[in-house]
């Protein structure tokens, strides 16, 4: 079967807002990918569909997953609200495409359907504010480093930009919308009209209209798009409109026009355009500062638009030429890339038993994060290092040849054992060493914690991981399952008793692999043993349902 990926952009979430292909698509797709709240938006839609839905900041492995689908011969839809190819998941999708070597053409078969964006949406229930040249900025750092936004923001503001903001605020991203303000100021006028739209065409829609320098004192959040408007933006009773400029030359107000249409594109009538401007230098014969090779200039009084192209194309060339030639090139050969450093995110430890860090490799680890970086002491008896390096790789050899286990972090596998009574219950600790040889560092859909005690006692809570291992007289009792946050945490199901020692590595590299290959983006282990029911032969069993009273905090 020829798999597809349908990347379809579903518009603000209401029903007559969905395009006709874009309901065409999730007919008819077997499996439906995309984020809960988006899930929900189009529940009325979906009849026969697996649902695969992800919460926040999922976007990696929805793509993932809708790739490993369409391989093997399903028909996938990814859905995002808007249009896909806005700050949506068709870019991603591509990239994870290409990533594993694919081309156009090639299966899976790929199509975009795209949907209506927030700016078209909101500026819809505004009135009409982005008649005139407009931009959307995300003011989103997760991923794009704020000092990035900060000069696309000093950019746009100072070209007098309509400007379309989204992201502008969460929980945790407070500054963001109020540094924009600032910027902002700096160019418009404080009484600029502004407006914020949440949920639009929504159960839930709002609709303000404000200004720049009242807009703060508004509630504004990530379901919020915030529209601000250019020097010419005004208000008409609550319509937001910014004129296209008709107004320069055409008569609004009666139906004869001063001008004919034949003389409404003669440079005089139009003396802000560019070829006015180009009229203009050349009857003061004025040559622009740019061109600086004369000798390809014509002194013509003639000279037209391509001409001027033409000029500033070849010097441009010829500069660049220069450079390359300065540096040993020649002709216009390809540049090099150049290293750039990066942010590195490592896991160390001393080992799987040994808990204690030499004064020797606490120096180096400090040494080697500097004074920009940072190190961050974790649950899972890590150190997280964070540190800005060009050379990664030799960061690692300098830990590793320190004695130090250096494993990667995120959504990957990790081996949390005890320390076998500082070694003195050592009869499991080279069973905990072989487990976290064959699974420590492997990408998992969530982060997935193994425990591991030396003795009956469990006393490092290794139960009460998503896979729990408590060794006791050269045997494993095995536990499933279990959750360590949440007001329904819960130690996991003992599935199993007295499993030979030698026999556990296999198994558990088994029960791991059932996992990676076959859950669903962001679900968790404990999840994905209650879905599928059995994991090699141990059967889920359903616990007891609690009724927990909400605290007064409300937490």
């Amino acid at each position: 079967m020829e798999g597809k990926i349908l990347i379809v952009g579903f518009g603000p979430g209401s029903f007559e807002h969905i395009t006709v292909r874009a309901r065409e698509a999730i007919q008819e797709s077997e499996v439906i990918i995309g984020y809960n709240t988006y899930v929900d938006l189009i529940r009325d839609l979906l009849t026969h569909q697996e649902i695969v839905r992800t919460g926040m900041t999922e976007e990696v492995s929805r793509a993932q997953k809708a790739v490993d689908l369409a391989v093997h011969g399903q028909v996938v839809a990814v859905i995002s609200s808007g249009d896909a190819g806005v700050y949506g998941m068709a870019g991603l999708v591509y990239e994870v495409l290409i990533e594993r070597g694919w081309h156009p053409g090639e299966l899976p078969i790929v199509e975009v359907i795209p949907g209506i964006s927030a700016i078209n949406s909101c500026a819809a229930l505004l009135g009409a504010p982005i008649m005139h040249d407009a931009c959307t900025i995300s003011l989103s750092d997760h991923l794009t480093p704020w000092s990035i936004i900060e000069k696309r923001i000093e950019a746009a503001a100072s070209a007098d930009f309509v400007i379309a903001l989204y992201n502008p605020k969460s929980g945790r991203r407070t500054r963001q919308i109020v540094e924009t303000q600032r910027i902002l100021l700096k160019y418009r006028n404080p009484k600029t009209p502004v407006g914020l739209v949440k949920s639009a065409y929504r159960d839930r829609q709002q609709v303000i209209r404000t200004t720049l320098d009242d807009m703060l004192n508004h509630e504004i959040g990530m379901l919020t798009t915030v529209i601000i408007g250019n020097s010419s933006t005004f208000y008409h009773d609550h319509l937001m409109i910014t004129p296209r400029g008709y107004q320069r030359k055409y008569t609004l107000d009666t139906a004869e026009q001063r001008l004919r249409p034949g003389e409404r594109l003669k440079p005089e009538n139009e003396p802000w355009s560019l070829n006015a401007a180009q009229e203009s230098l050349l009857r003061s014969r004025i040559e622009p500062q740019s061109l600086q090779n004369q000798s390809i200039i014509s002194e013509s009084e003639h000279r037209t638009p391509r001409d001027w192209a033409a000029a500033a194309l070849q010097t441009l060339h010829q500069g660049e030429a220069s450079s390359l030639n300065a540096a040993g090139s020649t002709g216009f050969a390809t540049k090099m890339p150049v290293p750039r450093a990066s942010i590195f995110e490592v896991a160390v430890s001393p080992g799987i038993a040994n808990k204690k860090f030499s004064s020797s490799q606490l120096v180096l680890i400090a040494d080697l994060v500097g004074e920009q970086g940072e190190i961050e002491y974790t649950t899972a008896h890590q150190l997280i290092l964070r540190t800005v390096t060009e050379d990664a790789e030799s960061l690692v050899q300098s830990l590793r040849a320190a004695g130090l286990m250096v494993l990667p972090v995120g959504e990957v596998i990790k081996i949390k054992a005890c320390d076998f009574c500082d070694g003195e219950k050592h009869e499991g600790i080279p069973y905990a060493e072989e487990i976290s040889r064959r699974l420590a560092g492997l990408p998992v859909e969530k982060e997935l914690r193994i425990g591991f005690n030396g003795c009956a006692m469990s006393c490092y809570g290794a139960v009460s991981e998503d896979i729990g291992l408590v060794f006791r007289k050269g045997k494993f009792d095995l536990f499933l399952g279990g959750k360590t946050t949440g007001r329904n945490a819960a130690p996991g199901q003992r599935v199993a008793e007295g499993i030979p020692a030698e026999e556990m590595p296999d198994l558990l590299e088994r029960i791991v692999s059932a996992y990676r290959e076959n859950a669903f983006p962001d679900e968790r282990f404990h999840k994905f043993f209650a879905r599928v029911g059995e994991i090699e032969g141990f059967m889920h069993r359903d616990r007891p349902q609690t009724v927990v009273a909400d605290a007064v905090c409300g937490s």
